[in-house]
């Protein structure tokens, strides 16, 4: 363990003194519970437009449609465009580039990792208390027990330590996919059906089992990444495909870890997030094509919609990185709100640490605003106006307000997003001064994140 993350521990440990005693009376632990508990649901690979209440046709999405109606659904929430830097990003408040190892995509021969240097939102919250799980795909890191969910914050992990696809023949190694319990492999092969149902039993037990304490459970999905993969009771159930299979058993499993924490009577006490951690692969490679169980389908038709946004994952237009994203917390967040307003992934660690009464580390820049007054509706614009958009180690583009400078082509492309939604219109030549202004904000940040910029033809 570093230095500064001893430091921040023991900081943390001042705001829970008391709390641990040789035993706990029924008055402490109602004291305790007041904390709110947080579930955060992370699909992998799902698009904008994958859900009903996002405008699916087909899809049928109910128990999240339900909590974006009681709660606030996002239309501007950004991501990075793949797993990894989505995930470091998610769990430090911090644009990935700032964290070694964490910029690209880890695969399964990979010797990187989230460093023991980093501060996830799962230690932060172990400091004051909170009993914590991840359940799902972890992919920051497996090659030495410290890059572990376990050495970073989380008392139990059952899951994927990356994608689900890194075997063959989507990937060329001989390294197997395993499944884990904490940091011993319990599964080979993996039986991929059952993985969302497996991940929704060990989550609703962790919930029953902890109802007595704040809780934190991070549910990062294995789906609907490629090659999906859904239980029989789900299949055929959907008129999208397979696809939709997927994600109505995605559904299903939100529905379910809700319907445990009403059992439990802590749903009123708790924050729940749903959000993806990147667009849809609509752009897959050639490797990731295979027929389907009829002989005649083929993986190409099994990807998401990034809704009116343009192109996919591993891009850094708006259909690779902005994704759904819902907040529901009663009683706190108002019912039925939709915010217009940009947000990042980076923005729910400062958020959800400051509702649960833990530290936001001070000794390194964080990314991530909070977004409470902004989900209250106490103010109309969002802190987080400006946005930095990676790919790997290269900044790309870049948001503030409704101004997209996008940098891909060489030629700068320049968006008005809330009039072009679908980055179909390049205005460059009509507003050079706006090129010139958010050029040298990208040049600033590329300097100090230590990041490539691409070059600008004039």
């Amino acid at each position: 363990m570093t230095d500064t993350r001893r430091q921040f521990l023991a900081r943390s440990a001042g705001l829970i003194a008391g709390m641990v005693l040789s035993q706990t009376t029924p008055s402490e632990a109602q004291r305790e519970t007041r904390r709110p508990n947080i579930v955060l649901m992370f699909a992998d690979d799902a698009g904008y437009g994958d859900l009903s209440c996002y405008g699916h046709p087909t899809i049928r999405t109910p128990n999240l449609d339900t909590l974006a109606s009681e709660g606030v659904r996002f239309t501007s929430f950004y991501s990075h465009p793949a797993c990894t830097p989505s995930r470091a990003a998610l769990m430090t408040g911090r644009y990935a580039v700032r964290t070694p190892g964490a910029a690209t995509v880890i695969g399964p021969d990979s010797d990187d990792g989230l460093p023991a240097s980093e501060i996830t939102m799962a230690t932060a919250l172990q400091a004051v208390g909170y009993r914590t799980m991840c359940v799902g795909k972890w992919h920051l890191g497996h090659a030495k027990e410290e890059f572990m969910p376990t050495s970073h914050g989380f008392d139990e992990y059952f899951g994927l330590l990356y994608s689900n696809d890194m075997i063959r023949p989507w990937v060329n190694t001989d390294k197997p996919l395993s499944l884990y319990r904490n940091t011993e492999a319990i599964e080979h092969p993996v039986d991929q059906n059952t993985l969302t149902v497996r991940y929704t039993a060990e989550a609703t037990r962790f919930i029953k089992e902890n109802a007595q304490h704040p809780f934190f459970l991070y549910v990062p999905y294995s789906m609907p990444h490629l090659p999906l993969a859904t239980a029989d009771r789900f299949r055929g159930q959907s008129r999208a495909g397979l696809y939709g299979d997927v994600i109505e058993a995605l559904d299903w499993s939100a529905g379910e870890i809700m319907a445990a924490l009403r059992e439990a009577g802590v749903a009123d006490n708790t924050i729940v997030v749903w959000t993806s951690d990147n667009g849809p692969w609509i752009n897959m490679p050639d490797r990731m094509v295979q027929p389907g169980p009829d002989g005649l389908d083929n993986m190409r038709w099994h990807a998401g919609s990034p809704g009116p946004f343009r192109n996919a994952k591993g891009t850094t237009y708006e259909g690779g990185v902005r994704v759904p994203a819902i907040v529901w917390r009663p009683g706190l967040v108002p019912a039925g709100r939709i915010i217009q307003e940009p947000a990042t992934l980076m923005d729910l660690f400062p958020t959800l640490l400051r509702a649960a009464g833990a530290q936001v580390p001070d000794d390194r820049p964080i990314d991530g605003n909070d977004l409470w007054p902004l989900l209250r509706g106490d103010v109309d614009e969002s802190p987080s106006r400006t946005y930095y958009y990676f790919r790997g180690p290269q900044l790309q583009a870049l948001r503030q307000g409704p101004w997209k400078l996008q940098l891909v082509s060489g030629s700068p492309e320049l968006f008005h997003l809330d009039r072009d939604v679908g980055e179909r219109f390049n205005v460059a030549d009509d507003h050079p001064e706006i090129v010139a202004s958010l050029h040298s904000l990208m040049e600033t940040f590329a300097l100090e994140t230590e990041a490539s910029l691409p070059r600008m033809d004039e």
